[in-house]
Formats: C-alpha cells, sequence, structure tokens
C-alpha cells in the first residue's frame, strides 16, 4: 500500500526497482546480515514501534517518552566530568538565535552577494578569537580541537618538510589517537615528553634530550585536559622551540584565557583549542567547534587548514562586504594539492560561539572562568580535608585535577550513580600512567556551594 509520506511506494514501482536490481524481496537487501540475529517478519507486529505497521505522531511520542525513561538523567546535580567536554549554562539568548532560519545551516557561504550576514558572523568569530588567543590570524572553525591538532601537525611538517612532533604524556588520550590518525599517511612521528609528577608541569630536559634535526613541532595541552594543569613552563617550551627553528603548538581551553596567559604571549607560532566551553552544550559528544590560529606569517598563513573569511568592499567602494579569502589554499579549488580537505566546518558552532562570547562580553566571561577556578580549588581543598590525596599534582590547575580516592575509583563511582551523582572520568581505564584508584574530577560554573558540598558529604558517607 502507497504511503502518504514516502515517495515511489506503490507496489508496482517498488516491484519495478527490485526487477531492476534483480531481488525478489525487499528483505534481499539485508541477506548479508546473519540469520540468527536477523528479526522474523512474523515478530514485526507485536513491537510496539512502526516495523510492519503505522503509529501516529502522538504514539510515537509515546513509545519514546517510554524508553527515555530508562536513562538517568545527571541534572541536579550537573556532571562532574570534563576532560574536554564540560557542562557549562547556555544562555537562551544564544539558544534562540542559533534556531533562526537566517543562522541555522551548516552550509559554507560560498556566494558572498547572497550571505553577507553570515559572513559577518564568522568574520566576527574570527575578530574576537584573534583577540582572545592574542593571535594574528584565526580561521572560521575547524570540526573539534582533536582534528585541529591533527591539521596542526601536519601544517607544521608542510612548513618545515621535517617528521617528529613531541607531545606531553599527558596529552588527551583521544586527541592523540586522531592526531595518530593524521600522521601515520604522511609517516610523521609522535613521540611523548614527559611530565614532573610532583607538579605536573613539562620536564624541559627531557624536551631538550628528545629533539633532533627531523622535529618539527612541539605541542603542549594548557590547560591539560587530563590533569588539568596550567603549565608554567609553557613560555619556556616555545624558547626551547625556536632555539632549534621548532614549531611551537598550544592547545587551550578558551574559558581559561579570560585567567591565564594567551598562547600568544607564550609566543606559540599556532594555537588550537576546543570551542565547546563558548556555549555549545555537551550535546551528546557533539558537533563541536575546532579553533585554530596562526601568528602572521605569509608561508604559515598560506599553510594554514580550512576557510578564511576577509573584509573587502563591494564593487562600485560604495561599502564593506565580506568574502572568503585565499581559496585557493582549499579543497574546492586544489583537490588533492588543498592544505586541508574539511570544508563546511563547524561554521554553526562558530556563530553560537560568537553569540555566547557577545552576550557575556569580557566581564561575563571572566566571571565564568573565575567561578570555575574558585569552584575546583574549593573542591579540591574540601576534597584533601576528608583524607583524600587532592590534587595529586601540586602545580597550578584550573576546573580539572586528579584526586586519589586511596580505593578503586570505579566502585565509588558506580556507586554514585544510583544516587543521580555521574563523578569524574576513571582515567586509569584511557592511560597507562594512572592508577586504578585517580579520578579525574570537574567542576565548573554550573555547579553551586551546596552540589559541592552534597559531593563531598556522599564521597566521604561511601568512604567510610
Amino acid at each position: 500500500m502507497q504511503n502518504a509520506w514516502i515517495p515511489n511506494s506503490r507496489d508496482e514501482i517498488k516491484n519495478e526497482m527490485m526487477n531492476s536490481i534483480g531481488i525478489k524481496s525487499i528483505l534481499d537487501l539485508y541477506s548479508d546480515i546473519p540469520k540468527e540475529i536477523l528479526m522474523k517478519e512474523e515478530k514485526w507486529n507485536t513491537l510496539p514501534i512502526g516495523i510492519g505497521k503505522s503509529l501516529s505522531e502522538s504514539e510515537v511520542s509515546s513509545i519514546m517518552e517510554e524508553i527515555i525513561k530508562s536513562n538517568i538523567i545527571f541534572d541536579n546535580p550537573k556532571p562532574f566530568v570534563g576532560g574536554g567536554a564540560w557542562p557549562h549554562y547556555v544562555p537562551a539568548a544564544v539558544k534562540y538565535l542559533a534556531e533562526r532560519g537566517e543562522i541555522l545551516t551548516a552550509y559554507t557561504p560560498y556566494q558572498p552577494e547572497i550571505s553577507q550576514g553570515l559572513l559577518q558572523i564568522l568574520f566576527e568569530y574570527q575578530s574576537l578569537m584573534a583577540d582572545l588567543l592574542a593571535m594574528d590570524v584565526v580561521n572560521a572553525s575547524m570540526y573539534d580541537m582533536a582534528s585541529s591538532l591533527g591539521e596542526a601537525i601536519l601544517m607544521s611538517s608542510r612548513i618545515n618538510n621535517r617528521k617528529k612532533v613531541l607531545i606531553s604524556e599527558t596529552i588527551n588520550p583521544f586527541h592523540f589517537n586522531v592526531a595518530k590518525s593524521y600522521s601515520a599517511p604522511h609517516e610523521i612521528i609522535l613521540s611523548k615528553y614527559t611530565v614532573n609528577w610532583e607538579t605536573g608541569y613539562s620536564n624541559l630536559e627531557d624536551i631538550k634530550n628528545k629533539i633532533d634535526n627531523n622535529t618539527s613541532a612541539i605541542y603542549l595541552e594548557y590547560p591539560s585536559q587530563f590533569t588539568g594543569t596550567v603549565d608554567i613552563n609553557a613560555k619556556a617550551i616555545g624558547e626551547i622551540a625556536h632555539d632549534k627553528n621548532i614549531i611551537f603548538i598550544i592547545g587551550v581551553n578558551p574559558i581559561s584565557l579570560m585567567i591565564y596567559k594567551p598562547p600568544g604571549e607564550l609566543d606559540a607560532d599556532i594555537a588550537i583549542g576546543e570551542g565547546q566551553p563558548l556555549g555549545l552544550g555537551l550535546n551528546f559528544g557533539g558537533p563541536y567547534l575546532g579553533i585554530f590560529a596562526t601568528k602572521w606569517n605569509n608561508e604559515f598563513v598560506r599553510q594554514m587548514p580550512g576557510r578564511i573569511i576577509g573584509l573587502t568592499s563591494t564593487a562600485d567602494n560604495s561599502s564593506k562586504a565580506f568574502a572568503m579569502i585565499l581559496q585557493t589554499r582549499e579543497q574546492h579549488i586544489r583537490r588533492a594539492k588543498a592544505t586541508s580537505n574539511i570544508t563546511t566546518n563547524s561554521g554553526l558552532s562558530a556563530m553560537i560561539a560568537t553569540f555566547y562570547i557577545s552576550l557575556l562580553g569580557k566581564k561575563g566571561l571572566k566571571d565564568v572562568a573565575e567561578g570555575i577556578w574558585y569552584r575546583s580549588h574549593y573542591a579540591a581543598n574540601e576534597l584533601k580535608k576528608i583524607g583524600l590525596i587532592s590534587p595529586i599534582l601540586k602545580g597550578e590547575f584550573f576546573g580539572d585535577f586528579l584526586v586519589d580516592f586511596k580505593s578503586d575509583f570505579n566502585l565509588i563511582r558506580q556507586k554514585l550513580i544510583y544516587d543521580k551523582i555521574l563523578l569524574g572520568i576513571p582515567i586509569a581505564n584511557y592511560v597507562s600512567w594512572a592508577r586504578n584508584t585517580w579520578g579525574l574530577l570537574s567542576f565548573t560554573e554550573v555547579h553551586t556551594k551546596k552540589d559541592i558540598d552534597m559531593l563531598i558529604e556522599k564521597i566521604k558517607a561511601y568512604k567510610r
């Protein structure tokens, strides 16, 4: 029977299509699925969902609501989890603006004559990020921080024709895996340097010892996403790199830059970052926003991946206009010779970040950053008072920090889940340098003092 909403669903049309591809039944399309796991047709009508029968919108809604009830919602308090994606408050105005019909598209504005509004927002995004990072040139977005790191490694190698990159051993392991995927086809070696396990700061002597004539770049997470450490050696690492004509890459949490020195003041050649904290929410893991910036150097800008929006004037010079510039770097023109295969990128996410920064302003962003700092340091001190090693690393930290619970962290975390509390990351599940008693905890502006005090009491009770 024909479905009112599905074209070409009349039986004679379906039969004609099946005959043309040589099958007798729609199920033949699924012949590669093992029969033992394939649901038998006679069971279709026994299910409460629309397989083999039509359901109204209200019926579908009721079924979905019933399924959703099985989820545990960590809403009060918000998750105490970070490590690359953090719970933040997103102003209602940001959501409203992002959902407007003029904005809600991921499409790249190739035609400037009909896309001036979108192009101007992306230009403003680049300007805001350049100020925040203290860098000269910012592109119109990458997919996320991990892809930004991969592209930064490739860009560095193209510039100096070297094939080795030094990366801290405490790097976010998911970012490291993405970086390996980017690097392997180009035969770029990723080598890890050590940290001081008293402070979490980079081991400068180890960096010096691992530099050779093939070293292309040194990468530093600032702060580290899997320890929270804000490395006071950042400037010194840049000096070590530049003494050997090595490119210095810094990866940041943009909100932290309202407190700490930005990459430009630390002499970074390339700065990358995760834009998720800038109004994007957690979104089930994405889409997020990769921030990518570089210093003003013709070779660096020419090798930069992604879109760049520039300011120009109309043909009659009567007013300013915005357009994509330096497009000969890009794959829609250069194909295989392009600096990157990224095209549409995360333009919508970049616009959301622009709305967020514009609405909060400099003071609002600083208030958020200071709120994160105070909450995380208050929590660390309170955890120490109940006998935990908190924080494990004694260096400066922002938002995230490591705690030794002195017993299996996974077990404590699981107990708290039953109280609808999601506590940290069981870090030993992901990195070899951590113990199973360690947890990576995170606190942001959404966590109240009441939330933190309640968490401390719950942990204290389970530790008895």
